[in-house]
């Protein structure tokens, strides 16, 4: 059976364009969990993700097969998930508002992040892929950027909005920014969110975008 790259993206991205940031054990595959706890695993030998993990590490499965069990974790979330991704373009932005962020903004890139609960974020998040946000008095209160990059196809990550500046549609600005900003390198955007968030589903089809893919997510923490 033929399957897409994006079936599990995290093994597509570290065997791809993330290539320089995988590490690796027997068949297992992950991202530095202090850049983001993305893993990829053969079923057939979890255990190779077991010994390269340390205690307290997390691994984050988002794919089409679920992740049954790993030996040596403790599963700590397991919920159903969407993957899209863009069919067609909104029309470009043209705010002024938007800037790019870079590491001396790293500090309030997290603290967001922390208040609003976007998916798996750190300090490291520009390691990844550029970020812009918009910031009012000085304080950053949107922000949208990208994450993990598949062969022809780039993710778009990290959409936050502080919940006193909700409504003024913020996530839906930069979201169709950062799209054109992937599409620009030739590359298709591509995005999760959670299947219970029909809120979020219904921006990003919006947005031009369309459920590729039922997947599912669990996290997991080493013992």
């Amino acid at each position: 059976m033929t399957t897409h790259p994006l079936d599990t993206p995290a093994r597509a991205a570290l065997t791809g364009p993330h290539a320089h940031l995988a590490q690796s054990h027997g068949t297992a595959l992950r991202y530095d969990p202090g850049l983001i706890p993305f893993a990829a695993i053969d079923p057939a030998h979890p255990e190779d993700l077991t010994t390269l993990a340390a205690p307290g590490e997390l691994a984050v499965f988002l794919q089409t097969a679920p992740v049954a069990a790993l030996p040596g974790f403790t599963e700590t979330l397991r919920a159903d998930a969407v993957q899209l991704t863009s069919q067609t373009l909104p029309p470009a932005p043209d705010d002024p508002r938007i800037t790019p962020l870079g590491p001396p903004d790293a500090a309030d890139m997290l603290a967001l992040a922390e208040a609003t609960k976007p998916g798996p974020f750190t300090l490291r998040a520009l390691e990844l892929g550029p970020f812009w946000g918009i910031r009012q008095e000085g304080r950053l209160i949107a922000m949208a950027g990208t994450r993990m990059a598949a062969p022809g196809f780039t993710e778009i990550s990290g959409v936050c909005t502080d919940p006193a500046a909700r409504g003024q549609g913020l996530a839906r600005l930069l979201s169709a920014h950062v799209a054109h900003a992937i599409a620009a390198t030739g590359n298709t955007p591509f995005l999760h969110a959670f299947a219970a968030n029909p809120a979020a589903i219904k921006l990003y089809e919006s947005l031009g975008f369309a459920i590729r893919s039922d997947l599912a997510c669990a996290i997991f923490q080493k013992t």
